[in-house]
This record gives structure tokens, C-alpha cells and sequence, in this order.
């Protein structure tokens, strides 16, 4: 069987243009709700906003995942993907009318859709099932590296010039224009198997891929899927923390440090998954997230968010990168684009219903409720996976070669 190296010159440059893009998006997401207040936005509108934007990333992403599939090419994808998200921060600056901030936020949003789906194929095809969880994982460690950095130099800058949010926005322009640059270096695989039936180009066709894929696959997206509607946005950990430390620096400060301990965990744990399985570090990373999300509504003093954070940031390293990974594993070569945006796309629509389920779960009852009850869900998820896996009695963590 032919082997590739781990670090591919492919899989450096898409972990280094990740790296700058999310230094760029992590700079203004700690301030995008400040900021958009500051020109006039309500509560409700915010919530509008990003709505619209979450709902567009998702549903794009298995359009242009199919689309990448059936024409046989992931650049033009990526590089377009990066292209829109850089181009939109100065755009959220320029002007703060309405709906020139709803039109930027959505052209962000939209390049993370068209690039996600191709970007993670490439990465994929860069590997092998044996090396898959450790690019994967490589990958995911230079995109939180980006996480962490980019709230710190925002930290930094307003700390300096306070209230200066709009050339925050310029600001974050730059690592995302590097970012860009990165992506000139891609070069097309020489060899991308074209699939033999048309191409579609109906905005919703990536949904027929559910009738022909493998078994596997399958199950895997429905357990997926069932964690992913009952895990609400991270938002309401930090506004959990928020609420019962009364301070906004030990809110952004956990977040930070949320991002560190998940870039420092993410290649270690994928080259464990490679040697024990990607289902395994799967489920260990759900059962993690249960354990926290029950704990969270109890604590209340620094030491307990610490722990909390520290193991959510695990639980994070062992399921991101992986699960795709594992989406890779049992999926086609011809079709690993439209897998992984099949799944990406329902998984963000779950995580805005879970996001709204969750926030009337706290409105109604209480924050302790909403974990508790999020933890229960999750364990069904768990419950799924390991049903499948007991089930097929699967010794091989690869479950099967590349088709």
C-alpha cells in the first residue's frame, strides 16, 4: 500500500493559512457583539445576524463540498473560501449601516462554507487511513493556535486603544490577506478521480448523497448528529463563567486558555487515535464532554473552571479533527468532499436549534438545568456509537481501507 509522508508541503500550507485565518476571525469575536451594539444593533438583531451568517456557512458547505467532488478540484475552493473571508473584515468597518454588516458578516460566513468542505477532502487525500488522525490533528492545532492568538492580540490592542473596534476590524485584515497569499502555493493532486454521474447544480443535490453512502458512514453521522443537537454554543459556558466570577478578563482569559490546552492536545491525541482507534478517542472525548457539561452548572469558584476548561479543551482535541478523520475513513475518495460537507452542513443547522434549545432551557429552568440536560443528550449519542460499534464488532479502528 502507498504510504505519504505526514507533513506533506499540502498539509503544511492549509494548517498555516487556517493558522492566520482564525488569528484574523478570533480577533474580533470576542468584541463582535460589543462592537455591533456600539453602531446601533439590538439584542435581537445581533442574534438575527448571526443566525443568518451560521445558517449560510452550514448550508454552503455541502454545496460547494458537492460541487468540489463532482468537478474533481478543491483550489479554486479554497482559495475563493479565504479569498471572502478576508475581504469582509475592512467591509465590517467601512461602513455600519445594517445591511452592509449583515451583507460582510454573511460574505465572511459564505467563505467558510465554500472552503471547509474542499479543505478537509485535500487534507484527507494528503493522508492515509493510517496517518489520517494525525494530519487531522496537526491541522486542528495550528487552527486553535490561531484561536488563542488572535483574542490576545485583541486583548492587547483595545487594551491600548480602548474602543477602537473598527480598526480592530482593519487590523484583523492583515494575517487574513497572509492567509491568502498561503494559498497561492496550493497545487491541484495531479490525480482527482472524477465521479462518472453529472454534476448538479441544484444548491440542495448534496442531499442524494445520504441514499448511496456506505452503511458506516451512516451511523456514524447519526450519533454525530445527535451530539450535535444537544451541544449548545460555547457562548453560554463563557457567560455561565461570566455570571459566576464577575469578571469579563476571567470570561476571555478561560477562553484563551480553553484554546491553548485544545492546540497542545490536538496532534498528540490524533496520532493516539491512529494507534487505537478513531472511534475510540471518539467516544472518550464525548464521555469527557458529558462529565462537564453535568459538573458545569455546580461550580463556582476559580479552581473549578479551571479543571472544567482544562477537560473541555480535551474533550475538544479528541472529537474535531478526528471525527472528520473517521467521516474520511469510511467515505469514498470521489465523494469525501460531499461527505464531510453532508455532515458539516446538518451539524451546523443542529447546532443553532441546540444553541436556541438550550437558551430556553436556561430562560425557562436554569443554567444548571440546560448542562444537565445537555449531558444526558450527548450520552445518547455515545449510546449510538457504541451500539454500532459492539454491533459490527469492528477490531480494526480504521474500520476498512480508503475505497
Amino acid at each position: 500500500m502507498k504510504t505519504k509522508s505526514l507533513l506533506t508541503p499540502i498539509v503544511l500550507t492549509v494548517s498555516f493559512v487556517s493558522l492566520f485565518t482564525d488569528i484574523a476571525s478570533e480577533m474580533l469575536y470576542p468584541v463582535m457583539p460589543v462592537y455591533l451594539q456600539s453602531i446601533g444593533f439590538s439584542v435581537v438583531l445581533i442574534g438575527i445576524l448571526e443566525g443568518v451568517a451560521e445558517a449560510t456557512a452550514g448550508l454552503s458547505k455541502g454545496y460547494f463540498g458537492h460541487m468540489s467532488d463532482r468537478i474533481g478540484r478543491r483550489v479554486p475552493f479554497i482559495k475563493w473560501g479565504y479569498g471572502l473571508s478576508a475581504v469582509s473584515k475592512p467591509m465590517m468597518a467601512a461602513f455600519a449601516f445594517p445591511l452592509w454588516i449583515f451583507l460582510a458578516r454573511t460574505l465572511d460566513r459564505l467563505g467558510k462554507g465554500v472552503r471547509t468542505s474542499a479543505r478537509d477532502a485535500m487534507l484527507s487525500d494528503e493522508s492515509t487511513p493510517e496517518t489520517r488522525g494525525k494530519v487531522f490533528g496537526f491541522h486542528r492545532a495550528l487552527d486553535t493556535t490561531g484561536a488563542a492568538i488572535g483574542p490576545f492580540l485583541a486583548l492587547t490592542f483595545l487594551a491600548i486603544w480602548p474602543g477602537k473596534y473598527q480598526y480592530l476590524f482593519i487590523l484583523a485584515f492583515l494575517p487574513g490577506i497572509i492567509a491568502l497569499l498561503l494559498t497561492q502555493f496550493l497545487k491541484e493532486n495531479k490525480i482527482q478521480s472524477k465521479p462518472a454521474t453529472p454534476y448538479s447544480k441544484k444548491f440542495f443535490s448534496y442531499l442524494t448523497y445520504w441514499k448511496t453512502a456506505p452503511k458506516e458512514y451512516k451511523h456514524i453521522v447519526a450519533g454525530l448528529l445527535i451530539f450535535t443537537f444537544f451541544n449548545s454554543s460555547d457562548a453560554f459556558l463563557l457567560l455561565y463563567t461570566k455570571i459566576q466570577l464577575h469578571s469579563d478578563i476571567s470570561m476571555i482569559g478561560f477562553y484563551i486558555f480553553y484554546n491553548v490546552v485544545y492546540a497542545a492536545a490536538a496532534f498528540p491525541l490524533g496520532v493516539l487515535a491512529d494507534k487505537i482507534g478513531l472511534k475510540t478517542i471518539l467516544i472518550a472525548g464525548l464521555i469527557v464532554f458529558v462529565i462537564v457539561y453535568f459538573f458545569f452548572g455546580f461550580a463556582s469558584n476559580l479552581n473549578h473552571f479551571v479543571i472544567l476548561f482544562f477537560a473541555y479543551a480535551l474533550y475538544a482535541a479528541a472529537t474535531e479533527g478526528v471525527s472528520k478523520a473517521l467521516i474520511s475513513n469510511v467515505s469514498k475518495k470521489s465523494d469525501t468532499a460531499t461527505a464531510i460537507g453532508f455532515y458539516t452542513s446538518f451539524a451546523s443547522v443542529f447546532a443553532l436549534l441546540a444553541s436556541s434549545l438550550a437558551g430556553f432551557v436556561w430562560y425557562t429552568w436554569s443554567a444548571k438545568t440546560m448542562f444537565i440536560a445537555s449531558a444526558a443528550g450527548v450520552s445518547l449519542s455515545i449510546i449510538v456509537l457504541l451500539f454500532y460499534t459492539l454491533n459490527n464488532k469492528m477490531g480494526n479502528p480504521m474500520f476498512r481501507e480508503k475505497l
